[in-house]
């Protein structure tokens, strides 16, 4: 056990730091003379920094922020991250004895049955760009990913760190992208003429769906679902894009022809009868921002390329919401040969 103390306590007055920044636990706000060989306890969660410095064998932190925001990360000496409520009560317990003293543990390794779910980190749709292209596309790992790490770099990213590992546990879109990058190419590997479309169809009609109840903001969190590895690769049907449907899509975006081209990076220009053609971009998703009080009544066109079986049916499925009616025609589609593309639509409506 090691004595406790609670960095408002301990400000370090010689090189003018407040109680106020003690509380914090910023850089040389704490006195090594009071905080050496003690733990300290924290109001914000920060790098850890200003304890390793003042001689501290350990912090505790109170996470301002939501729970689900509170994720395993490195620091340069033992830490622990608390809720505000927990954090709290070991404020009253320092306050509550004359010798307090307190002791962190090794982390116990436990699975998350809740899993998988979308972390409070994660940015969420819809798209601000354009509302009626459903963001994201796909959710993939990207929490305490256990990932490769330079010896050279600090293991808590923190100079004043010294260890040397050559792994790390780490959250975050630098580990989410991996995952997709990987099986993205593992998908090209296998199909080599497959443009970025087709691959990105075949990671989102094959992704595992996801629960609402887990995630409130439904496909705004997760898109299609979790990304699976195992079934990318074969997906039966693609939703396939070229160049010229992304500059009709651009354009029915209210992009002019100076702008286009700086995308495009050629001489392109809007085509005759593109406007209004953002809702039929061939995409693998569907979405329609409206106002909840309005009726609605929209059809979609889709175009899907059949890479499965040479002779197969698919026959649509639809579970529809309370006050919609949402048809899609034909219902069933049968192919005859690989590549070879058949269309439908989708109508939804709603009443006022």
């Amino acid at each position: 056990m090691y004595p406790i103390i609670y960095g408002r306590d301990a400000p370090n007055t010689a090189a003018g730091a407040t109680a106020s920044h003690a509380s914090r636990c910023l850089t040389n706000s704490l006195d090594p003379n009071l905080v050496k060989g003690k733990i300290v306890l924290c109001d914000v969660a920060i790098d850890g920094v200003g304890q390793f410095i003042a001689g501290a064998v350990g912090t505790v932190m109170q996470n301002q922020g939501p729970t689900s925001l509170i994720i395993t990360q490195a620091y340069p000496l033992p830490a622990s991250q608390l809720s505000l409520e927990n954090g709290g009560d070991i404020y009253s317990y320092i306050n509550s004895t004359r010798n307090p003293t307190a002791t962190i543990l090794k982390s116990i390794a436990r699975k998350d049955t809740f899993a998988p779910y979308i972390a409070g980190f994660s940015s969420r749709g819809p798209n601000p760009a354009g509302h009626n292209i459903l963001k994201p596309d796909l959710a993939a790992p990207g929490v305490e990913i256990l990932a490769a790490w330079s010896p050279n770099s600090p293991i808590s990213g923190v100079e004043v760190d010294k260890r040397s590992f050559s792994y790390n546990i780490i959250s975050g879109t630098s580990m989410a992208c991996p995952h997709a990058t990987g099986v993205a190419a593992y998908v090209k590997s296998l199909h080599p003429k497959w443009s970025p479309a087709a691959i990105t169809s075949a990671l989102m009609t094959t992704a595992v769906p996801m629960s609402a109840k887990k995630n409130p903001d439904a496909e705004f969190a997760y898109g299609a679902g979790n990304i699976n590895p195992l079934k990318a690769s074969n997906p039966g049907l693609i939703y396939d894009i070229d160049a010229l449907d992304y500059i009709k899509f651009l354009c029915a975006q209210g992009y002019h022809t100076t702008l286009l081209r700086h995308i495009t990076g050629d001489k392109s220009i809007c085509p005759e009868g593109s406007a209004g053609t953002a809702f039929d971009l061939n995409y693998p998703s569907i979405a329609l921002s409206t106002p909840l009080s309005k009726a609605i009544s929209h059809v979609f066109n889709r175009t899907v390329t059949n890479v499965g079986s040479p002779t197969s049916t698919y026959k649509a499925i639809v579970t529809t919401p309370p006050g919609l009616s949402i048809k899609v025609n034909p219902s069933v589609l049968s192919f005859t040969s690989l590549g070879q593309k058949l269309s439908f639509t989708l109508t939804i409506e709603r009443e006022q």
